[in-house]
């Protein structure tokens, strides 16, 4: 079997399917079994750090870990910043075959910190029977030292092994996501897949074709593409098909008889509904949302404006805020579902306008989960499971599945084929 520790809401997973092959995760949250479970995965519900290793010896071929990061990331309050010589002394010991983690974790500040020495406990007992072939671990860049310590006990054990940090972006993903990897061998020397993308696009060569240009998050979205229907915007509306208005209001589909602007044919504009059709709207419909909406809608200009969305990756004054023609930021979301949002700023409004001066600053829109998905690599059906916080702290944890077949396919002996990573749909 493939053993996915911490396996999450499956991006590993994803990918081994599309590689045709499975694994067994094992995973604690509730709503991220619940969603491996919809997505077809196998999963032990448990707790990694209490789980026996003894079922899994003599039968593990390849070992792949995304373990907790309390200690290292950059989000939150970072508690566990002083745990990180307990966890380096968890490691040791346990390459040794000393499990002291009961007294490391009384000293932890962050009881979560330790996990992220658990992969060290399931190896150790799996090497003394030779196994397993392979391993594949990902994490914040900030526990690159970690996994230089799981490196040289690797490399003891006779494994092949390199590490480094990899940005998702050079691979296909819509977003510059930049991780700690660790990539072990017994079979095959160990080292980084071949980068696919580059942030400008690249000549042909003699040495064969460049690297295509970074996914954006236009691209990935479908926006701007003529061949699939696209989002409406209403009463000032907003990117997505999300159930959020912009700046309150409905969003209707193409279909919708009712509809008024639509999404422009390329990334970075936007019809708003002029003064004129959001008067006659506010006659037919009489609800209060609706009337703020035509409200808001009526203090625009007779000319239609344009806006050029862009995405901010949180509510902070240092919020990086990427446009639509690029890849996203790293992508993470705390105990609110609205720490991405789109945002927009007005382009040079037509010549004709009498009353530019009158367009007034947009409000920001949620980040859809849907969208999140996407721009994760994930399909735009796959199964979440949870409420939409829920949805999105699984989102935001998850490796993209497309790094993921990237990492895992060299392992395998397998081709990957990123035409089967959809990202719009």
């Amino acid at each position: 079997m493939i053993l996915d520790l911490f396996a999450g809401p499956g991006g590993w997973s994803r990918a081994l399917q599309l590689l045709g092959v499975r694994d067994v995760g094992l995973e604690w949250d509730q709503w991220a079994c619940q969603t491996r479970a919809a997505a077809g995965q196998l999963t032990i519900r448990t707790d990694v750090a209490m789980y026996p290793t003894w079922p899994l010896v003599g039968r593990t071929r390849g070992v792949i870990a995304s373990p907790p990061c309390q200690a290292w990331s950059m989000a939150g309050k970072r508690l566990g910043l002083l745990d990180q010589p307990l966890v380096h002394a968890a490691v040791e010991d346990l390459a040794a075959g000393r499990d002291t983690r009961g007294r490391l974790l009384a000293a932890c500040r962050d009881e979560r910190s330790l996990l992220a020495a658990e992969p060290m406990r399931y190896l150790y007992a799996l090497n003394a029977a030779g196994e397993p072939d392979w391993v594949a671990m990902e994490e914040v860049p900030d526990v690159l030292p970690l996994w230089a310590q799981y490196a040289a006990v690797l490399r003891g054990w006779g494994f092949s092994v390199w590490y480094g940090i990899l940005n998702a972006a050079d691979y296909g993903v819509p977003q510059t996501r930049k991780r700690a990897i660790l990539l072990a061998s017994r079979i095959r020397t160990a080292q980084p897949p071949t980068p696919t993308h580059s942030q400008l696009a690249e000549p042909e060569s003699l040495f064969g074709p460049g690297r295509a240009r970074w996914v954006s998050m236009a691209e990935a979205l479908g926006w701007g593409a003529t061949d699939r229907p696209v989002p409406t915007v209403c009463a000032g509306g907003g990117p997505g098909g999300g159930p959020e208005p912009f700046p309150s209001g409905s969003r209707k589909t193409l279909s919708d008889a009712r509809a008024r602007g639509t999404w422009t044919p390329r990334p970075g504009g936007v019809v708003l509904q002029s003064r004129r059709e959001a008067a006659g709207r506010a006659a037919q419909d009489g609800t209060r949302e609706n009337r703020a909406a035509d409200a808001a809608a009526a203090t625009f200009p007779a000319e239609a404006h344009r806006w050029s969305w862009s995405l901010r990756s949180n509510n902070q004054a240092n919020a990086t805020v990427r446009p639509v023609s690029e890849p996203a930021s790293t992508l993470f979301f705390g105990h609110r579902a609205n720490e991405c949002t789109w945002v927009a700023v007005p382009t040079a409004p037509s010549a004709k306008d009498a009353d530019a001066s009158a367009v007034p600053e947009p409000m920001p829109i949620r980040i859809t989960a849907r969208e999140a998905s996407l721009l994760q690599t994930f399909p735009a059906d796959y199964p979440w499971a949870g409420n939409k916080g829920q949805q999105f702290s699984q989102i935001g944890n998850a490796v993209p599945p497309l790094l993921a077949g990237h990492l895992l396919a060299p392992h395998l002996g397998l081709g990957l084929d990123p035409d089967d990573f959809t990202l719009a749909a």
